[in-house]
């Protein structure tokens, strides 16, 4: 009796085991992952060294994009100016200076997970695209969660001051407030990733 225990609970741990390698992704054989900053450079160098042929194929996909979907994945998205008129005035958000901050950073990774990586560019170009200028033309700026933007088109801490965006990697980015005294790289800096 206790043999037959024993042989059914070797069993058991067998199957459990089968299971957990069966789920597991199987490597490709000769192929060694990258990380994402290594992944991105070598689109970027497949995409520079492309004939002539694979640019029309890559053209020809894309053909069918709406101009702000096209813009979205521009390299260089034309600038808007500011628009003419009252100097700008930034409304009030009663949310603390560290909500929103947490909130643009929450708005990014959302992003990140959705499309595999963060906006990219200066604050301008990454407003625009959590604004809407994404393949999936999602808006990430929730106006109920402190999110401004300024006359410029850029998104603005709780003291009226462009936020600055510094790309660690592919997924991991560091944004700046200047603070209360509305000067980047001073003690009273706010900063997440």
């Amino acid at each position: 009796m206790k043999r037959l225990a024993l042989v059914l609970i070797l069993l058991g741990a067998a199957f459990v085991v089968w299971l957990l390698l069966a789920r597991r992704p199987q490597p490709v054989p000769g192929v060694v992952p990258k990380s994402q900053p290594a992944q991105d450079a070598a689109v970027a160098t497949a995409l520079s060294n492309a004939s002539p042929a694979a640019e029309a194929a890559i053209d020809a996909s894309f053909a069918g994009l709406t101009a702000t979907q096209a813009v979205a994945g521009s390299a260089t998205p034309p600038i808007t100016p500011a628009p003419a008129g009252p100097a700008f005035a930034p409304e009030i958000t009663s949310l603390t200076p560290m909500s929103v901050l947490e909130n643009v950073r929450s708005a990014i990774r959302n992003y990140g997970q959705r499309f595999g990586g963060n906006p990219v560019g200066n604050n301008a170009e990454i407003t625009r695209t959590l604004g809407g200028e994404n393949p999936g033309q999602v808006n990430y700026l929730n106006a109920d969660a402190g999110l401004r933007v300024n006359e410029k088109g850029e998104l603005i801490d709780a003291w009226g001051t462009p936020f600055f965006f510094h790309q660690l990697s592919g997924t991991v980015m560091e944004i700046h407030s200047a603070g209360p005294d509305k000067t980047l790289w001073t003690a009273d800096d706010l900063v997440t990733q």
